[in-house]
């Protein structure tokens, strides 16, 4: 073997060596965010934590950040691009900022995955492109419908003579999705439309919706028996505390929430039931835990993630929250 034969063959086998030494580096010094936009509700505690711990296992850093309005996620993106992250997983504060958050993470060059609320373009619609987890937001809500009519029927309770308090936001597309879902279900089992009443809250959270629900409840208090849906748990549990205000008791009241997190656990925890009947669990444990591995795997491997990856979820009330929330790993 000639000398220029044998320094070929040894510089490629360095060059070699030294490529697979940079996908190992590049494999340790990973560094993704977990962007919510509400930090302090359990559901998004439960999906930051459970990407914190697959980083990890797997030995790569989550950092995460809060982003409850459009300023804040620019600015946690600007943030994770200091810290060297080369992508991040995020539940934005409004559907519609998609398009300017895809653009300043662009501008990084880093990936970007949706969690629970997707992205929506101009035209309304999703933006395609970005990867997404969550649930089917009108399937999800029909499960509460269902859960709420056979609660009815159960309680030997005539449709005509129940009224329903239905807490909105039609802003975020999911919440209609979600809503829509339960008051279909709900007519489909013999509900009256004119029951229905709207709760339009400015907000996501308990005490929003008990500022929306509390006038309904003084204006139409002619009905003995009321019914409770919404986005979320927390929001239901708003209405619950509003119904109780009024002066109704858990013997009048069917509440049904979606999510299946510490709201929940601590109201079925109480000595004596409240009209929280109970909630549509999904594991918010496997949407942060998920999201984390696929943008993990796309990051060092190139592998991106489904566009739209759909969840399901189960009823949870008092009588099996302990035995739902060991399935689901809450």
């Amino acid at each position: 073997m000639t000398l220029t034969s044998r320094f070929a063959r040894l510089a490629l086998g360095g060059a070699i060596a030294m490529a697979a030494l940079s996908g190992a580096q590049a494999q340790d010094d990973v560094t993704m965010g977990f962007i919510v936009k509400k930090p302090e509700q359990a559901w998004f505690i439960n999906e930051q934590q459970a990407a914190t711990a697959v980083g990890e296992e797997k030995g790569f850093e989550v950092v995460r950040l809060a982003g409850e309005d459009g300023q804040q996620v620019l600015s946690a993106i600007d943030n994770l691009n200091s810290q060297g992250a080369q992508g991040f997983v995020i539940c934005p504060p409004d559907v519609r900022l998609g398009p300017a958050i895809m653009n300043r993470a662009e501008q990084y060059g880093m990936k970007v995955v949706t969690v629970d609320d997707r992205f929506v373009g101009p035209d309304g619609e999703p933006m395609e492109g970005v990867p997404h987890l969550g649930m089917s937001g009108y399937k999800i809500g029909q499960q509460v419908g269902e859960a709420i009519a056979d609660e009815m029927k159960a309680r030997g309770w005539d449709p005509q003579e129940v009224a329903a308090l239905r807490i909105t936001n039609y802003e975020l597309p999911t919440a209609k999705e979600r809503t829509d879902g339960a008051t279909d279900a709900l007519l489909d089992a013999g509900f009256q439309e004119d029951n229905i009443f709207d709760a339009p809250q400015q907000n996501t959270d308990t005490s929003s919706a008990f500022s929306a629900a509390s006038p309904v409840f003084a204006k139409r208090g002619d009905y003995e028996h009321w019914v409770i849906y919404a986005l979320n748990e927390e929001s239901v549990l708003g209405g619950v505390r509003a119904s109780e205000q009024y002066g109704l008791g858990a013997e009048d009241v069917i509440g049904v929430g979606i999510n299946g997190s510490g709201a929940a656990f601590a109201e079925f925890s109480r000595e004596k039931p409240t009209g929280f009947h109970g909630t549509v669990a999904v594991s918010s444990t496997m949407h942060g835990r998920q999201t984390a591995e696929d943008l993990y795997a796309w990051i060092t491997e190139g592998e991106k993630p489904p566009e739209n990856t759909v969840t399901s979820g189960t009823l949870m009330t008092r009588d099996n929250w302990q035995d739902v929330r060991d399935e689901l790993g809450l």
